[in-house]
């Protein structure tokens, strides 16, 4: 299903269906209407034309028509009409499952392909046949790749449940103890909504352990539930979003003829040109980037120039050598006014050549097929090598701007307006926050703070919680009861539980007279370990859920804790699920969604303040997903 974030794998697989049919297909002018919306006009036979719009990190499909296009194209969009303008389309193919697509693009004597990634931030990335990046939309360095000039471009990692056997794919759901629908919509890359509609269609439980499934059942549906998309489309809308198809138990509010009208309708047409300049003003940092490619596309185009001009003289060597015989001798003794007369009344075959002087050089540019400027006082090879220096010079320079635009730009600290961050309290080297009623919880972020905290800070009136599972963080609910339901729901989320894929987690409290780090005789308990004696009173099956965002009264801090809680307290936020993304990628989305909530509502001034160690500090272990980011 095609949400308002953006379209899963299915929905790209349905889309490019409907390219396909489209063929053949050959590359029209290409645009760039925003940061991150690109169209390409796409001509097929008999005077069709086709608009292709790609919003990286978000959709991709046919326009009925494109909105007025900028008036001066950018540098990404000059590169991509260099290398692709009038290049035929020779295969429309998509990575696995992913939200990855390509167009791979035959001109002249070359084959390049042009990826779009369609997940996270997104991207569009121009390579070249050999898959080396000749230049990308957007500069990116990730854990495991790096999206730069020169790199090769190496798509994310991802299993392609499509492409396995049924005994792989068996293989693959016995060795999970997680809910299938969490298999399926991480692992097989499906998305949350195509991995409901699965699982309603084949009458299966979305909650039951993956092992219990029958794997021949769930992947000939997998199977079916693609076909359909590809083949046996029937777009519509609904309540729920945009789909190929009509999902199991959902009622259309509007049915299309094609996917691309459809997704055309759910997400309109990108802002025209008038309004985007009522739109906030592009950053500094993304200027410099487009000046930098637009000058990379100027080296670029002299380069392929000076080597025509080289390959042209060789081409008409004899020709070139009459040139030079003929008006060499001439300039020696006549001026070029005279010169060009006699030659223009005589009908000498050199004249026929010539379309521009340059006596001051001794110069004239004769037409072989590619304007050449040629020297006559000098010989064919001197010519030629005058052409090399300066196709070393351009090369250079091309060198130059690759490695400026390899390089991370430091964004500009503007000092108009200052927010102060308050003195950090004792409890904010742990993990922390405050309970609707004001109590302080407290965790900790490892096991020397576990050893701290029950040591150091636990007293008599406190409560004591722990997870009830290996590997969880010391959680201390000061000053008694307060909140400790939202003391517990914090213990759980800061456990082994999240970094095993659990929805829920067991919480027991207890007095701190009942918890010791003396072991039993012959026993030991580890750093970060306590024994735990008497009764426990639990609180059962509580979902895994943290909320990171911002507070700016009191006074401004990053904090973290229950959504329920965060949502009163934060002017933005973001809410986490246990998912398949590492704490660092996380973190870096995280603190890139609250900075740019606090600059979309006006507080630019705080999202400086916003660090990656403060984010990083209630994310929790294991992998994680992002829910969605709102605005309090």
């Amino acid at each position: 299903m095609a949400g308002k974030e953006g379209m899963s794998g299915i929905d790209v697989a349905a889309v490019l269906a409907e390219l396909n049919e489209c063929m053949p297909l050959w590359i029209g002018k290409i645009y760039q209407f925003d940061a991150r919306t690109m169209g390409i006009r796409l001509n097929g036979k008999e005077g069709r034309h086709y608009q292709l719009i790609l919003e990286v990190g978000r959709r991709a499909h046919l326009l009925s028509q494109f909105p007025e296009p900028p008036k001066n194209p950018t540098g990404f969009a000059m590169l991509l009409r260099k290398h692709l303008k009038g290049g035929r389309v020779l295969a429309i193919g998509q990575l696995g499952i992913q939200r990855i697509f390509y167009l791979e693009i035959g001109r002249r004597e070359t084959v390049l392909r042009l990826y779009i990634e369609l997940f996270d931030e997104g991207n569009a990335i121009l390579c070249d046949g050999a898959g080396a990046i000749i230049m990308p939309l957007l500069h990116q360095k990730f854990r495991d790749r790096t999206i730069a000039p020169s790199e090769v471009y190496t798509p994310p990692p991802g299993k392609d449940c499509l492409s396995l056997a049924i005994e792989e794919f068996g293989d693959l759901l016995s060795g999970q103890k997680r809910e299938i629908v969490k298999i399926l919509a991480t692992d097989c890359m499906l998305g949350g909504a195509y991995a409901e509609e699965l699982c309603r269609r084949l009458g299966i439980d979305k909650r039951t352990p993956a092992p219990e499934v029958d794997p021949a059942l769930l992947h000939e549906g997998l199977m079916t539930l693609y076909r359909e998309a590809r083949i046996r489309r029937a777009p519509v809308i609904t309540k729920s979003g945009c789909w190929p198809f009509l999902p199991a138990g959902e009622e259309p509010i509007e049915r299309f003829e094609t996917f691309s009208h459809a997704l055309e309708r759910y997400y309109g047409l990108p802002a025209r040109e008038e309004e985007r300049s009522r739109e906030a003003p592009i950053p500094k940092e993304e200027l410099i980037r487009m000046r930098q490619q637009r000058v990379l596309a100027k080296f670029e185009e002299e380069i392929g120039r000076l080597q025509r001009c080289v390959d042209a003289i060789y081409g008409n060597y004899s020709l070139v050598e009459e040139v030079i015989r003929v008006l060499g001798d001439a300039s020696r003794t006549r001026s070029w006014e005279e010169i060009k007369g006699i030659l223009e009344s005589s009908g000498h075959p050199v004249a026929g050549l010539i379309r521009a002087y340059h006596p001051s050089e001794s110069a004239v540019e004769i037409d072989l097929g590619e304007r050449v400027k040629i020297h006559v006082r000098k010989s064919l090879q001197e010519n030629v090598a005058g052409y090399y220096e300066a196709l070393k010079k351009f090369r250079r320079k091309k060198e130059g701007a690759l490695a400026a635009m390899a390089k991370p730009l430091k964004r500009e600290e503007k000092t108009k307006k200052r927010a102060v961050v308050p003195k950090r309290r004792w409890y904010q080297r742990f993990r922390w926050f405050h309970t609707s009623d004001g109590a302080l919880v407290i965790g900790g972020r490892d096991a020397d703070q576990n050893e701290e905290l029950v040591k150091r800070y636990l007293e008599k009136k406190d409560l004591f919680l722990h997870a009830d599972v290996h590997g969880a963080s010391v959680t201390i609910l000061k000053g008694g009861e307060g909140s400790i339901d939202e003391a517990a729901a914090f213990a759980a989320a800061y456990s082994g539980a999240w970094k095993s894929g659990h929805l829920t987690a067991d919480v027991y409290a207890v007095e701190p007279s009942q918890v010791s780090k003396a072991a039993p005789s012959g026993e030991y308990v580890s750093k970060g370990g306590f024994m735990i004696r008497g009764e426990r009173r639990y609180f059962r099956n509580l979902p895994m859920a943290i909320a990171i965002g911002v507070q700016l009264e009191p006074e401004f801090s990053v904090i973290g804790g229950p959504p329920e809680v965060i949502a009163r307290r934060a002017k933005v936020r973001v809410e986490l699920r246990p998912g398949r993304f590492e704490p660092n990628d996380v973190t870096k989305k995280v603190l890139r969604l609250l900075r740019e909530q606090l600059i979309g509502s006006g507080l630019e001034e705080y999202s400086r303040l916003v660090r990656s160690e403060d984010v990083a500090a209630f994310v929790p272990p294991g992998g994680s997903d992002i829910v969605g980011d709102h605005e309090g």
